[in-house]
C-alpha cells in the first residue's frame, strides 16, 4: 500500500519527466520515491497502451518489464471478440439434456495460466461465469487483487502458482489462456514456442484434454505456418495475425479437440481479412502463398488510370497475397513487391489505397520530370535495392506532405518509382 504522501506526489507529478524527478529527488516526509516513480512511469505508458486503466483512479502498475510484455488494450479487446462466439457455442451445447449423474452443467470458466499484469484477463473474464487468474509472481498477484475490482472485474479469483502446478490440479475449463514468457533465464528474448515459459508444446495434450478451447498468445516473430505444424494442424482451429498501430504485435492461436479445419484471420487496427479457404499447410516455405496459386502475368503499362494498394501489416505477416488478389480482383506488381494494382478504387481493401499520379524509371531525366513539382514526400520501398534513407537522399526530398512515392521492382525486373496521392 502507498502512503498518502506518496499518492499526493504521484498525482502532482504524473505528467512530469520521470528521469528529471529521479535526479531532483524528494525531501517531502513520507514519500516513497522509488515506488512513486514506478507508478508515474507506469501511468505514462498506460495512458497510450491501456487508456481504460489510465483513466481508472487507484490502479497500480508493476515494473516496466511487465508493462512492456502485456497486451495493448486494442489487442486485448480483440481477444475478447474472438472468445465471445466460442463461449456462446459452449453455452448452446450445454443446453442439451444432461444425464442423471450430471444434473447441472458446470459454469463457463476461464483460466488464465500466465496472468502477468492481467490485461487480457480483464477483457476476457466478463465473458465467463467464473474467471481464475494464475500467476507465479506473488507481487503481480497482489497487484491483480488490488486492480481487478477497480476495473470492474468482479468474478476473478487470483492464485499464485506456476502454470504447470495449477494445470495438474484442474479438472476442466471452458477456455485456458496462456501467454508464454518470451525471456530466457538471463533476460534475453526468445521466440520459439518450446523456448518460452511455460513450454506449451510439452503441455499441449494436457491443455487440450482439460479445456473446450485453448487460446495462445505467441510472438509475432513466429512463422504462423510453422507454429501450426508445431502445435498440431489437427488441433488448430483459428490463427489470428494481430496488428496494432500498423505493427504486427502477436499471433493468437485457438486450439480445440472439437470441430475441424483451420481459419486464418488478419486483424489490423479494426481491418479484418480472412482467406476464404486454407488447405493443408504442407512443407514450410517463407514465400509459400495462401489461397489460389496462379502465376503473375503481365499487367500492362501502369498509368494514372490505376490505383495502387499496399496491404496492411497483418497481411504482410500472413503472406496471403494470392487470396487478396482473388477476393478483391487486384493484380500484384511482382511476386516479391507485395503491391497491388486495380482499375478502380476499393473502399474496403485491407490496407492503404492510392491514386497513381505518375510512374517513372530511375533514369535521372525521367525522375526530374516526374518530380519537378514535388519538394517533400512519404517514401516506401518494396523489393528495391535502396533503403528509404538512401532514396530520400538521392531524390533530395523532405519527409511528409501529401505525395507518396513507392519504389519497387516490376515482374520484368525494372526498378520504378510510382508517384501517388491518397
Amino acid at each position: 500500500m502507498l502512503s498518502e504522501a506518496t499518492l499526493r506526489f504521484i498525482a502532482t507529478h504524473r505528467e512530469d519527466d520521470v528521469r528529471q524527478l529521479a535526479l531532483r529527488g524528494c525531501r517531502e516526509e513520507g514519500v516513497d520515491l522509488p515506488a512513486a516513480l514506478q507508478q508515474i512511469a507506469g501511468w505514462q505508458v498506460a495512458r497510450h497502451k491501456l487508456p481504460t486503466w489510465a483513466a481508472t483512479e487507484g490502479v497500480l502498475y508493476p515494473p516496466h518489464l511487465s508493462l512492456e510484455q502485456c497486451s495493448s488494450e486494442p489487442a486485448a479487446r480483440y481477444k475478447a471478440a474472438v472468445a465471445a462466439p466460442l463461449v456462446k457455442d459452449v453455452a448452446i451445447l450445454s443446453q442439451h439434456p444432461h444425464p442423471p449423474q450430471h444434473p447441472q452443467q458446470p459454469p463457463t470458466t476461464l483460466i488464465d495460466l500466465t496472468g502477468g499484469l492481467g490485461v487480457d484477463f480483464c477483457f476476457l473474464a466478463p465473458l465467463f461465469q467464473q474467471a481464475i487468474y494464475v500467476e507465479r509472481q506473488e507481487a503481480l498477484c497482489q497487484l491483480a487483487r488490488h486492480n481487478f475490482p477497480l476495473l470492474g472485474v468482479t468474478n476473478a479469483q487470483s492464485i499464485c502458482a506456476t502454470c504447470e502446478e495449477y494445470l495438474r490440479q484442474i479438472h476442466h475449463a471452458t477456455m485456458l489462456f496462456a501467454d508464454p514468457a518470451r525471456r530466457d533465464d538471463h533476460g534475453g528474448r526468445t521466440y520459439g514456442i518450446a523456448d518460452c515459459t511455460p513450454d506449451i508444446l510439452t503441455l499441449r495434450d494436457e491443455l487440450l484434454l482439460k479445456a473446450d478451447y485453448v487460446m495462445l498468445k505467441l510472438s509475432p516473430m513466429l512463422d504462423w505456418r510453422k507454429a501450426v505444424q508445431d502445435l498440431g494442424e489437427q488441433w488448430v482451429r483459428q490463427v489470428h495475425v494481430v496488428s496494432v498501430g500498423g505493427e504486427c504485435k502477436e499471433l493468437l492461436i485457438v486450439l480445440s479437440r472439437q470441430g475441424a479445419g483451420l481459419r486464418l484471420v488478419c486483424w489490423n487496427d479494426g481491418q479484418l481479412f480472412s482467406p476464404e479457404a486454407i488447405g493443408p499447410i504442407g512443407p514450410i516455405s517463407p514465400i509459400r502463398p495462401i489461397g489460389p496459386i496462379r502465376p503473375i502475368g503481365p499487367i500492362g503499362p501502369i498509368s494514372p488510370t490505376h490505383y495502387l494498394f499496399e496491404p496492411n501489416a497483418s497481411i504482410m505477416k500472413a503472406g496471403c497475397f494470392e487470396a487478396v488478389e482473388a477476393q478483391f480482383g487486384v493484380s500484384q506488381l511482382a511476386q516479391n513487391s507485395h503491391l497491388f494494382l486495380s482499375e478502380k478504387p476499393i473502399e474496403d481493401f485491407p490496407g492503404r489505397g492510392f491514386r497513381i499520379v505518375a510512374v517513372t524509371s530511375m533514369n535521372k531525366k525521367e525522375l526530374k520530370e516526374a518530380l519537378r513539382d514535388i519538394r517533400q514526400a512519404n517514401i516506401t520501398v518494396r523489393n528495391f535495392p535502396l533503403s528509404v534513407a538512401e532514396l530520400r537522399k538521392r531524390l533530395k526530398l523532405k519527409e511528409g506532405g501529401s505525395n507518396y512515392l513507392f519504389a519497387t521492382t516490376l515482374a520484368s525486373g525494372d526498378h520504378v518509382l510510382i508517384v501517388c496521392q491518397r
